[in-house]
C-alpha cells in the first residue's frame, strides 16, 4: 500500500551537481523541493571525481554561502602550462581575462559541501530510493513514484520535475522527439592518485608522440595524474614502473624539470566521449547535467555545465512562481544548448589538439602541433583559450 503522497513544488531526481545546486538556488528564492537519489549518501560523497571550477562557479558557491571549505582547501590557479616538444609555455589566465582564474576543488568535495548545507537548512534529500518512475509529465500535476530505502512505495506530487539523474538515469528517456549526438574518441585516460608533494604549482597539459599526459593536484600531499591510453584498457595491466616511465617521458622537458614520484594508491581508466541531447524538456520535465550532455574531461567543463543548467532552470522557475511568466522555461533548452555546444566545441578542440590519435595521418598530427605553437605565441589565440577555460559569461 502506497504511503500518502508528498507534495512539493519541484521534484529533483538526482543528488549530483545539477540537482543539488538547483535545490539551493530554489531554496534561496523560497521555492521548496525534494531531492531523490538512488545512491546512499556515503556512495555519493565517496565517488572520487576531479573538479576544475570556473570563476563564475566559484563566485556562485560563495554567493550561496557554500564556499568556506573551498576557500580553505581549494587550489587557485592563475593559469595552466602547455607542454610540447620538450618545452613549457605558461598561459596567464588572470592577465588574459581581466583577473579571472580557475579553482581545483574535486567534485566530490563540492557535493559534500552542498549536501551538508542542504541538510543543515532543513532541505530534504532522500537517499537510497529505487525504481524511480515519472508520470503525468504533460499535465500540470506530474508525479514521481519510487521505493524508499525500506522498499516501501512512495509518491511525490510536483508542479515540475528536474531530471538530474545522469547519463544512465531514466529522465532523458521521457523526453519525446529528442535527437542525440555522440562522438567517441579512440583513446581513454589512465588516472592515478599519488601520495607525493606537488611537482608543479598549476596544471600541466602535455602533448607527446607517445600520448597525452596531465599533471594536476588534489592536496599538498595528494596528486592526480593522467596518461592517454586505449579506451578499453584495464588499469590492472599498468604496473607502477610502467606508469612512472611513461609520465617521465611524456612530461620531460629540455630544461631538466623532474616529476616527483610517490606511492600510487588508486588507478582507473575512463573512456572519452562527447554527447548532447538536443531537447532538454518535455511537458513539466526539464533535464540537466549529465542527463543532457557529456564532455571529455580535457576542457574541464562537465561540472560547470551542470551548474549552468541549474542556474538557467532556477531562473525559469523563479519567474514562474514570482511573476507568473513562462518564457524562460519555454526557452530553457535553447538557452542551455547555446552554452553546451560552445563547451562541447572547446572540449573537442582541447582533446584533439593535445592527444595523439592513431587514426590521424602525419599531416593532421603536425596541424595540432602548429595549433599549439600558435596558441602560445599569439595573445589573441591564448585569450580565446583562456576565456573558454575560465568560463564564458552566463548571459
Amino acid at each position: 500500500m502506497s504511503a500518502t503522497p508528498v507534495r512539493t513544488p519541484v521534484g529533483i531526481v538526482g543528488a549530483g551537481p545539477a540537482g543539488l545546486f538547483l535545490a539551493h538556488l530554489l531554496h534561496r528564492q523560497g521555492i521548496e523541493s525534494v531531492v531523490l537519489e538512488t545512491r546512499s549518501r556515503e556512495e555519493v560523497e565517496g565517488t572520487i571525481r576531479a573538479g576544475v571550477l570556473e570563476q563564475w562557479t566559484v563566485d556562485l558557491m560563495q554567493d550561496l554561502g557554500l564556499g568556506d571549505r573551498m576557500r580553505r582547501e581549494g587550489h587557485f590557479h592563475r593559469g595552466i602550462t602547455l607542454r610540447f616538444n620538450g618545452e613549457s609555455w605558461h598561459l596567464d589566465f588572470e592577465d588574459l581575462t581581466g583577473g579571472k582564474r580557475v579553482t581545483v576543488y574535486p567534485q566530490h568535495e563540492v557535493l559534500r559541501d552542498l549536501i551538508a548545507a542542504r541538510l543543515a537548512n532543513g532541505g530534504e534529500i532522500r537517499f537510497g530510493v529505487q525504481d524511480v518512475q515519472l508520470h503525468g509529465l504533460t499535465t500540470d500535476r506530474p508525479r514521481i513514484t519510487y521505493r524508499n530505502g525500506d522498499g516501501e512505495p512512495e509518491e511525490l506530487h510536483c508542479d515540475f520535475i528536474a531530471g538530474c539523474d545522469g547519463s544512465q538515469g531514466t529522465s532523458r528517456q521521457h523526453v519525446e522527439g529528442r535527437t542525440e549526438y555522440q562522438h567517441l574518441y579512440p583513446f581513454g585516460w589512465l588516472g592515478i592518485l599519488v601520495e607525493a608533494p606537488p611537482s608543479h604549482h598549476e596544471l600541466i597539459y602535455a602533448r607527446h608522440g607517445r600520448g597525452f599526459a596531465l599533471l594536476s593536484t588534489r592536496s599538498p600531499d595528494i596528486q592526480r595524474m593522467y596518461l592517454q591510453c586505449g579506451p578499453t584498457d584495464n588499469a590492472a595491466d599498468f604496473p607502477d614502473d610502467l606508469i612512472w616511465s611513461e609520465l617521465h617521458r611524456r612530461l620531460e622537458t629540455v630544461d631538466g624539470w623532474t616529476l616527483t614520484e610517490g606511492r600510487i594508491f588508486q588507478k582507473n581508466v575512463i573512456g572519452m566521449r562527447s554527447f548532447v541531447c538536443d531537447r532538454m524538456q518535455h511537458g513539466r520535465l526539464y533535464i540537466a547535467g549529465d542527463a543532457a550532455h557529456i564532455v571529455p574531461p580535457t576542457g574541464a567543463k562537465g561540472l560547470n555545465l551542470a551548474v549552468a543548467d541549474a542556474v538557467y532552470l532556477a531562473r525559469g522557475l523563479e519567474d514562474f512562481y514570482g511573476r507568473g511568466r513562462r518564457d524562460r522555461l519555454e526557452q530553457y533548452t535553447a538557452t542551455c544548448l547555446r552554452r553546451i555546444w560552445k563547451a562541447e566545441r572547446f572540449s573537442w578542440y582541447m582533446t584533439t589538439m593535445l592527444h595523439t590519435n592513431p587514426a590521424e595521418d602525419p599531416f593532421e598530427q603536425r596541424i595540432h602541433l602548429a595549433d599549439l605553437d600558435y596558441v602560445v605565441h599569439s595573445r589573441a589565440a591564448a585569450t580565446a583559450l583562456a576565456e573558454n577555460y575560465v568560463g564564458l559569461p552566463l548571459d
